[in-house]
């Protein structure tokens, strides 16, 4: 471990948090305008300073050892810190900007949000691209961190140091069928006589639909699992099947094949739907702008009127 730290060239914290970000020498040296033999020779230092590897070579790159996982975020974050005081904000021109914002949504939330998102930013914005890199859930923390994503929005509470997230609404599941389904569907007694589908994609957390119905012990009325939830819609349309879908999503459906929707006549848990972004990227000026264009289309009250049930 740093046993002197004054003699410790403070340059060097910038390699270490760049190889942490890219795992590789010679992309850590590309961003920082360094050939890869003097980011060698900078982490060879680093090793020699703090006497441990720092990192070791893996499957997937270079892997950061206990002693950088613990010392990284803390130079990152002063480093952030200390770039953000010396430099000013240049302001964000949405007409001339060429920026390519990278969003994190799931296939839920690239069929909800998406959209209204493209216009919206596009529309003021000409130029800019928009990329969905959809981050599984349990990534979205570190993405961000790495600067692989922008922001994501979905169902997110991360605890992680640096990141940040605000509410942008609070949802309901809703019931989905076809409007000329049995009316019994509709009550509690007809409902958990109903052959159901559900979706079940891995990169959220709206596997909580199957668990909920697990704990009304109606885990064998599910007959159909999709892993998207772009299927449900159809499958449904057929008349043989009961959904149980987010609310924005089952107003979707029902627009685009005239399918019904009414509240779950059980206890479901309501969710809320947040955006999530770094620390780092507060006072960037294209950044806040893209936030308060979300933040704008999306942000409201709660959708939960008297009929919802927990």
């Amino acid at each position: 471990m740093l046993t002197q730290f004054h003699r410790l060239d403070l340059n060097l914290l910038r390699v270490l948090v760049a190889i942490d970000r890219c795992r590789s020498v010679t992309e850590a040296g590309r961003r920082l305008a360094l050939s890869q033999p003097a980011t060698s020779n900078a982490l060879a230092r680093l090793r020699e300073a703090f006497d441990d590897p720092l990192f070791v070579r893996a499957a997937g790159g270079l892997m950061p050892t206990p002693l950088a996982e613990r010392i990284v975020p803390i130079a990152a974050q002063h480093l952030e810190s200390l770039e953000a005081a010396l430099t000013e904000p240049a302001a964000f021109d949405p007409q001339r900007s060429v920026t390519e914002w990278r969003l994190s949504l799931s296939d839920l939330g690239e069929m909800v949000f998406l959209p209204a998102i493209a216009d919206a930013v596009l529309r003021e914005a000409p130029r800019t691209r928009l990329t969905n890199v959809a981050a599984p859930a349990e990534r979205v923390a570190d993405a961000l961190g790495r600067r692989e994503i922008d922001l994501a929005i979905g169902i997110m509470d991360p605890k992680q140091r640096g990141i940040r997230s605000t509410l942008l609404f609070r949802e309901r599941y809703m019931a989905l069928s076809r409007r000329d389904c049995p009316g019994s569907w509709r009550t509690r007694a007809g409902f958990i006589d109903a052959a159901l589908v559900v979706a079940a994609p891995t990169a959220t957390y709206h596997q909580g639909i199957a668990e909920s119905l697990e704990r009304h012990r109606l885990g064998h009325r599910i007959v159909v699992r999709a892993r998207h939830f772009a299927a449900i819609p159809d499958l449904v349309a057929g008349g043989q099947l009961l959904a149980i879908v987010p609310e924005m999503f089952a107003q979707m459906a029902c627009t685009r094949l005239k399918l019904a929707m009414w509240p779950v006549p059980l206890a479901m848990p309501l969710y809320d739907v947040g955006m999530v972004w770094h620390a780092a990227t507060d006072g960037d000026s294209a950044q806040v702008w893209l936030r308060e264009r979300v933040l704008r289309l999306f942000r409201r009250g709660s959708t939960v009127g008297a009929a919802a049930t927990r």
